[in-house]
């Protein structure tokens, strides 16, 4: 096996040269790049950074949505021994300013206008930043700024470099070693500034071909590449592992377009958050309760089948006869129509990560013959930690330890790994690395979980968020607030929860609700609403949420180590929480700091014992204007249960 990415593209193109290896829908059509136009472009793509001094250990920014060109780029940028830094695309300007200056980047790579606009704007903050080269140039005709090329006008310089030094590319693609750095991704930053985690060939590559080997993955695979690239999960499913198999990458036209490209595509492995896969259901759902009684009614007939029989068969357990027959009816009927509309017809293999996925979301698709596992990794571990095998996904685990990985608990339950795909370091930041990383190779992950009997790793929270009930019946009662947020959002009806609880006597909550859920709920009942803040003030919506948390409150009172958990008043914000407005990060992980800090007299009103409280909050809109959102937000109590449940 090659032991760089610049190498393993070539024993691509050297081995299948007329093998697609990218696709791009451009104008309604699917464009296939070959390996071997690949290799050609990445290659002039390489001679054209050389010529504009690009050099080894120089870095690279590259910021838009997955496109073959910036996949190039970043291949011709590790071809010379550079290294390619993927920002988040939906980033306003401000949030590039510290990745760009930390990193000393002098060279960008973006997709369009947007991101040329966006370098632009910071070039005073950035004064080292003197070259940015575009792959679209639509808008940009009239644009005269000094360093501003497209990436036409890169490769016409490439060519002519080739020319002059035609033994330059493969000299450094011969330099470059299995321990030189690879790819630098910023964390998404939930307190203070985000910290760039350093990551090699070997440890990418290794982590790429573990998760290759675990699940069979092989050349035939098609992948849509449609998540951040600045992401690392994207970058591994997308990148690492496309080069250590050699799969099919297909990029979507555009973000409006990707249900559309999924379904034409038709993926056989597959990766999304929690969050896609409950948007794809929430659609269903929609339609369903628009469509006539006759199919709600065969749905509904059918779902239930499925539900009790579709695990037992995807995990390869004993069926009675007349339920397969049952099941294999409903298949023609309902479940593979249904996976069809989804796009997800031809999967093999679907993962999920990120936060935990409801139990019911997840039996949903694996109900339907859909190969659902989650994994457990992150940024610093190169993704690949733990993953489900088959037969053996479970809604309340993330997996076993894969080859390489070594896993304990410290003495506070926090998760300690060991593994070849381990970050290098934080990058001018041995303090923060020193934290992370143990004399001896083990990586503190920050999160609190165990090993159940299964040998299953099971995730409880953020180690640091872990605290305790004071005060109350519950006194000394453990609070986990990630635990009790993702199950409110398991309820199709909430998008986002925050809750408070650690050295208070009792917990309260925060909630979004899903404005499309929520908004056909409430035409359905003719209720008439102007937006999302006065949707989300109806007494009606109220007793919906109301409704979801007291479920919520029931569960956890039958976990007596969690019992002291339940959620004893809540409100529903007047406003959806915005990476744009520093609520979220920009993979909407919870600020949890931020939005205490912003929403304070909202916290008081809560513990306050008031039943409405006025606020007035400043929003980014998506055009860049800035305003403001106000209510008077009302504050319901909630029934709390007495535990009857197990200790844990």
């Amino acid at each position: 096996m090659a032991s760089t990415f610049p190498r393993l593209l070539l024993a691509h193109a050297a081995q299948r040269p007329n093998a697609p290896a990218l696709r791009e829908k451009q104008y309604g059509i699917w464009q296939a790049l070959t390996w071997r136009q690949l290799a050609a472009l990445v290659q002039e793509m390489a001679h054209g950074f050389a010529a504009a001094g690009l050099r080894r250990g120089d870095h690279l920014v590259v910021v838009g949505e997955n496109r073959p060109r910036l996949s190039a780029a970043m291949l011709a940028a590790q071809a010379l021994g550079a290294i390619p830094v993927p920002l988040y695309q939906d980033a306003v300007a401000a949030e590039f300013v510290f990745p760009i200056n930390n990193a000393e980047i002098a060279f960008a790579v973006v997709e369009d206008q947007e991101q040329v606009d966006k370098m632009l704007e910071l070039r005073d903050d950035c004064p080292q930043l003197k070259t940015i080269w575009f792959d679209d140039p639509r808008g940009l005709r009239n644009y005269a700024e000094t360093g501003l090329a497209s990436l036409d006008e890169l490769c016409a310089r490439g060519r002519e470099h080739a020319l002059s030094a035609p033994e330059f590319f493969a000299a450094e693609l011969q330099a470059g070693q299995p321990g030189d750095v690879a790819a630098m991704f910023f964390t998404s930053g939930t307190t203070g500034n985000p910290k760039g985690v350093v990551h090699t060939h070997q440890s990418l590559i290794d982590r790429a071909q573990a998760g290759a080997r675990f699940d069979r993955l092989s050349a035939q695979e098609e992948v849509l590449a449609y998540l951040p690239p600045a992401w690392i999960g994207q970058n591994i499913f997308s990148f690492a592992q496309w080069l250590v198999c050699g799969y099919v990458v297909n990029c979507p036209e555009s973000a409006s377009t990707v249900n559309i490209d999924l379904k034409e595509i038709g993926p056989t492995y597959y990766f999304a958050p929690p969050r896609v896969f409950e948007a794809l259901l929430t659609s269903v759902m929609i339609r369903m309760e628009d469509a006539s009684a006759a199919k709600r009614w065969l749905f509904a007939r059918c779902m239930a089948l499925a539900r009790r029989v579709g695990p037992a068969l995807m995990d390869g357990k004993p069926v009675g006869l007349l339920d397969r027959c049952k099941y294999a009816l409903g298949n023609l009927a309902i479940y593979g129509p249904l996976r069809n509309t989804l796009g997800l017809s031809r999967v093999r293999v679907a993962y999920t990560a990120g936060e935990a996925i409801g139990p019911d979301l997840f039996s949903f698709y694996r109900s339907l013959g859909i190969n659902l596992k989650q994994l457990y990794g992150s940024t610093e571990t190169a993704v690949f930690v733990c993953l489900q095998p088959d037969h053996e996904a479970r809604a309340d685990t993330v997996g076993v330890p894969i080859e390489g990985v070594e896993i304990k608990l410290a003495e506070n339950g926090e998760i300690l790994i060991k593994s070849p795909g381990l970050l290098k370091g934080y990058y001018k930041n041995e303090a923060a690395t020193a934290e992370v990383l143990t004399a001896d190779g083990w990586y503190h992950s920050g999160d609190a979980g165990f090993i159940d009997g299964h040998g299953h790793l099971k995730i409880i929270d953020r180690a640091k968020d872990v605290g305790r009930i004071r005060g109350g019946a519950h006194d000394g009662a453990m609070f986990a607030p990630k635990y009790v947020e993702n199950k409110l959002k398991f309820f199709a009806h909430i998008k986002e929860a925050v809750a408070f609880g650690d050295g208070r006597e009792k917990v309260c909550a925060f909630i979004n609700i899903d404005f499309d859920a929520v908004g056909n709920w409430a035409e359905r009942r003719n209720l008439p609403y102007a937006g999302y803040t006065d949707l989300a003030q109806k007494p009606e919506v109220y007793e919906l949420i109301r409704d979801c948390v007291e479920k919520v409150n029931a569960d956890l009172a039958e976990d007596a180590m969690l019992a002291g958990s339940q959620i004893s008043r809540f409100l529903i914000l007047h406003k959806e929480l915005d990476a744009d407005d520093g609520e979220l990060t920009r993979t909407r992980k919870v600020r949890r700091g931020a939005i205490a800090d912003k929403y304070r007299v909202l916290i008081d009103a809560l513990y306050g014992g008031k039943h409405s409280q006025f606020i007035e909050t400043a929003v980014k809109f998506e055009d860049g204007r800035s305003g403001s959102v106000s209510a008077d937000l009302k504050i319901v109590d909630t029934q709390i249960f007495s535990s009857v449940g197990r200790a844990a």
